[in-house]
C-alpha cells in the first residue's frame, strides 16, 4: 500500500470559508467539516441537552400522620388549692398554659412508682383528688366569693369532700394531670 505524503507544502480549502490554508493546520469539526483552527467552533451544548428524569412523586415507606394520644402533664409542686364557696369545696389547679377547655375530663395522679402511680396526697380534708373517674373541669381560678379569673394558668373542679379551710395549697411534688385512661 502506498504511503501518503506529509503535506508539507499542501493547501487545503476550508469547508466553512472556502479559503486555502496549510494542510497541517486543518481540524475536523463535530459535524464532519474540515476547517482551519482559527475557524473551529465547538458543538453547541443545547443541541444535545442532558435528559432529566421526572420529579419524584412520593416518599418510599411513607407513613400517614397520626393523632397524638393525650399525655400526662407534670404539675408544679403543691398545685392544688382548696376554695370553699357557698358550702361547696372547689379545688383550683395551677397548670401554666394548660390549653384545656371547660367540660374536659381530667384525672390526677401522684408520683410514679414501680407499679404505676401513687395517689395524690390528701390535704385540708380533701381525699378524692386521685378519683379514677377523673373530674369535669372548668377553666379559670375561682375564689371564695365565686369570682373566676386567670383562665390561662388555672382550672378548677368540684370536690365531693369538704375542705376544712379555704385557700390551703397541697398535693406535694410530681403530681400529673392527664386523661382518665392512658394509652400507649
Amino acid at each position: 500500500m502506498a504511503n501518503f505524503s506529509r503535506g508539507k507544502y499542501a493547501q487545503f480549502i476550508s469547508d466553512r470559508s472556502g479559503m486555502a490554508f496549510p494542510y497541517k493546520e486543518m481540524v475536523k469539526e463535530w459535524n464532519g467539516a474540515r476547517v482551519h483552527v482559527s475557524e473551529f467552533e465547538p458543538k453547541q451544548p443545547q443541541l444535545e441537552p442532558k435528559p432529566y428524569g421526572a420529579d419524584p412523586q412520593g416518599l418510599s415507606n411513607a407513613r400517614p400522620d397520626r393523632t397524638e394520644p393525650a399525655v400526662l402533664i407534670l404539675l408544679n409542686p403543691d398545685p392544688f388549692q382548696t376554695i370553699i364557696y357557698s358550702g361547696t369545696t372547689y379545688v383550683n389547679v395551677y397548670s401554666p398554659n394548660h390549653n384545656r377547655s371547660t367540660g374536659a375530663q381530667v384525672r390526677f395522679r401522684g408520683p410514679s412508682n414501680a407499679t404505676g402511680y401513687s395517689d395524690v396526697p390528701s390535704f385540708n380534708g380533701v381525699t378524692d383528688i386521685s378519683n379514677a373517674s377523673g373530674f369535669s373541669i372548668t377553666v379559670g381560678k375561682i375564689d371564695a366569693s365565686g369570682n373566676v379569673d386567670d383562665t390561662t394558668n388555672y382550672y378548677y373542679f368540684t370536690s365531693t369532700d369538704s375542705a376544712t379551710t379555704s385557700g390551703i395549697s397541697g398535693g406535694g411534688d410530681n403530681c400529673t394531670a392527664g386523661p382518665v385512661t392512658l394509652s400507649s
